[in-house]
């Protein structure tokens, strides 16, 4: 089987289906048409996906992916650097003297 197909090449094979659509729009985003091909026939199976480029962006498309920062980070990785204060700042409210709710400031 080739690799080209017409004036489609294929730029890149995920394991899961997440990843493979993460990518294609991060494509997109940049103006460059992608075709999703999925590796099952049966909806919602996470068994894989390819991307497909047109000739005149492939280029353009390797070097997009060459560029993505890839330190071993992990989406879920990100996240935790946020710290919980940020997230939710009223974790420990503190009492507000000014303000008058017939609990003397109490919460």
């Amino acid at each position: 089987m080739t690799d080209q197909v017409d004036n489609w090449h294929k730029l890149a094979r995920y394991d899961t289906n997440m990843q493979g659509e993460l990518h294609a729009n991060l494509l997109r985003n940049n103006g460059i048409t992608v075709s999703l091909q999925p590796l099952s026939a049966m909806p919602g199976m996470n068994s894989g996906i390819v991307l497909w480029i047109q000739d005149t962006d492939l280029a353009h498309a390797q070097r997009i992916l060459a560029n993505i920062d890839t330190d071993g980070a992990t989406p879920y990785e990100m996240f935790d650097e946020v710290s919980e204060a940020t997230l939710n700042p009223t974790l420990n409210p503190t009492l507000n003297p000014a303000k008058d709710d017939n609990n003397g400031g109490e919460v």
